[in-house]
């Protein structure tokens, strides 16, 4: 598989992951049942993301890109500057993480996007974040 082609899998029932021009990106979502209040309609995920530079030339995560689904179909499409206030550096074969959440009113949803990221000689590229399922307890069906 050359660089420029996405490997997508899903490693047990939980865990997402994606490798798009030599960046993997890993994704594990959590319920967090203390933050959710189902009757109220709110319910809270967690994800850890993993970000492995996994090429040659170091690279730099300049903005997300992030698509929420929840299961009644409505979407949330949120854009900005790198991930948990930073704009981090990756060198070759070093793995950036961050931990972030996610609310929806429904008991379940995915979400999935892109990340910019950039070279050293100032090129742009996009990897994929791959969609992943947001399920509660609460849900009749996983989405995913």
């Amino acid at each position: 598989m050359s660089k420029d082609e996405v490997d997508v899998m899903t490693i047990g029932t939980h865990a997402y992951e994606a490798t798009t021009h030599g960046v993997r990106v890993s994704v594990q979502p959590f319920y967090l049942e203390e933050e959710s209040d189902p009757e109220e309609g709110q319910f809270f995920w967690a994800y850890q993301v993993q970000i492995e530079n996994l090429g040659d030339e170091t690279v730099q995560l300049k903005s997300r890109y992030w698509r929420i689904t929840d299961s009644l179909g409505r979407t949330e499409e949120v854009h900005g500057d790198g991930v948990v206030g930073e704009q981090p550096m990756i060198d070759p074969g070093y793995v950036f993480e961050y931990t972030s959440g996610a609310p929806l009113t429904t008991a379940s949803g995915f979400m999935g996007g892109s990340y910019e990221m950039h070279k050293n000689d100032g090129s742009a590229f996009e990897v994929e974040i791959p969609s992943f399922s947001l399920d509660s307890p609460y849900s009749s069906h996983t989405v995913n």
